[in-house]
């Protein structure tokens, strides 16, 4: 349940087109629905203006399943993140409407009130290299489907810094910008020392041995000294991309 959902609600009972008790129906299962191995947050959509999201790693597909039905009984947008082959196979044969990015390990099924958002601009997402793919598509598959507009620019890193300034024109227009890197993780200072926006650093664990998982990047982007440079957990796309959307989100009145 939504926003939009809820309002429709309301007024169709004010208006008599529903009873007392058809709404009453309607609204009975919230804020939650306990499943047993799960409580489905029915109330997240109203709090945060996007449904819960089901982390699928160290859940059964069965577990899985079980969270997408109930959210379809509620008309909710579905969106799953770090699933793994077997549960992306039983997602599939058991919704095959559900749209799978398998480099994210990102699936979603869109409700019919989902719709863009009214938003500052357009959240720019940059990679120092292809290897930081998987975080930067679980990033991009999270904005899209939290209603707000995206673009992807891949391998700028450091290495060949001319890559950078060659998008500088949509660096510059951006409202916020998603830097990715691992190895040493220089690519969200350099980029927050350039541009006026919010930018959100995410190290990633690529790297050589002592780049120790993500430790080493993660560390440099905490130590920046390009001031203002906000930084997430290690692989952490999805996180990068909920703090940008807040960002980027203008409130309705």
């Amino acid at each position: 349940m939504d926003n939009q959902y809820l309002k429709k609600l309301l007024s169709d009972l004010h208006n008599n087109n529903i009873s007392v008790n058809e709404a009453f129906s309607e609204l009975r299962d919230l804020p939650f629905k306990d499943l047993g191995f799960a409580k489905v947050d029915h109330h997240r959509a109203l709090r945060k203006g996007y449904p819960e999201v089901i982390f699928c790693q160290n859940k059964t597909p069965e577990q899985v399943i079980a969270i997408i039905k109930n959210q379809i009984e509620h008309n909710e947008t579905v969106f799953g993140t770090r699933a793994d082959k077997t549960v992306i196979v039983e997602v599939q044969k058991n919704y095959p409407e559900i749209k799978i990015d398998h480099i994210a390990r990102c699936f979603w099924l869109k409700s019919g009130a989902w719709k863009l958002r009214k938003t500052r601009g357009e959240i720019v997402i940059c990679t120092a290299g292809t290897a930081d793919s998987a975080v930067a598509s679980e990033c991009k598959r999270t904005i899209e489907i939290l209603g707000h507009k995206t673009v992807l620019l891949s391998d700028i890193g450091v290495s060949g810094i001319h890559r950078i300034f060659a998008h500088r024109e949509k660096l510059d227009k951006a409202s916020v910008i998603i830097a990715i890197a691992g190895m040493e993780g220089a690519l969200p200072s350099v980029i927050a020392g350039y541009v006026s926006c919010p930018v959100i650093g995410v190290p990633t664990s690529v790297g050589y041995g002592s780049h120790l998982n993500g430790l080493v990047s993660l560390f440099a982007m905490l130590n920046s000294c390009a001031s203002g440079l906000t930084v997430v957990n290690i692989d952490n796309g999805f996180g990068a991309a909920c703090a940008a959307v807040s960002i980027n989100e203008i409130k309705n009145a």
